[in-house]
């Protein structure tokens, strides 16, 4: 089923915004592809029979987690029963290095799948690697959650589930630009534009759409 995804702001990298007329910029997902990007009553005029998702902010590719290597095998992400103990972020350096000592192979393998769906909800979409073939595990766990492992250098600095931790822009944090035939990878965040988003972090992700599946929603 062919499907609507609407925000007051589009940003596609690459390419103009769409903020068109009182509904805003969409983007419409058929299957796991774009099949169309412009001013939402264009959109939909074009697709009236399509499922329409009407999100709050800004529209945007899906992130690229340049840490996730890090992330996965060199941070611990607590379990929520575990927060009293431990709080909510990613324990690294010394505390994870202290927990590791007495770690077994299901706490860590928790840990993993907790740090993926974490950064499902900061907008994450592809990972930058490699992971190599001596993890199974690991790389069985990134099968599974659907995001896409692609090359590139990773990143400097502390790890961060925020990809923008880094500095970057949104056009060098972004995976790829969005275009009309191309896998529907998007995050929405509840921002104005891109200078709010920037300064209030990925942490404000409201949805994460991987090859056109909604995997995280967070209203």
């Amino acid at each position: 089923m062919l499907t609507i995804h609407a925000a007051p702001l589009v940003l596609p990298v690459g390419a103009a915004a769409v903020a068109g007329g009182i509904g805003g910029g969409a983007v419409a997902v058929d299957g796991d592809r774009i099949a169309a990007i412009g001013p939402y009553e264009e959109v939909v005029a074009a697709h009236p029979a399509a499922r329409v998702r009407r999100w709050p902010g800004l529209l945007t590719p899906g992130l690229r987690q340049d840490r996730a290597r890090e992330l996965l095998t060199r941070c611990y992400h607590p379990d929520p029963r575990e927060a009293d103990e431990l709080g909510e972020l990613p324990l690294w350096g010394e505390e994870f290095e202290r927990l590791a000592a007495t770690m077994d192979t299901a706490r860590r393998s928790g840990s993993v799948r907790r740090g993926l769906q974490r950064m499902l909800r900061h907008g994450t979409t592809h990972v930058v690697g490699p992971f190599g073939a001596d993890e199974p595990g690991l790389r069985t766990a990134l099968s599974r959650s659907g995001l896409v492992q692609v090359p590139g250098r990773p990143g400097d600095g502390p790890p961060d589930l925020d990809p923008f931790a880094a500095g970057g822009d949104l056009a060098a944090t972004a995976h790829g630009p969005l275009t009309v035939g191309g896998r529907a990878d998007l995050a929405v965040f509840d921002v104005a534009d891109e200078a709010a988003l920037r300064a209030g972090g990925a942490r404000l992700c409201v949805a994460t759409v991987l090859a056109g599946r909604l995997v995280h929603r967070a209203r």
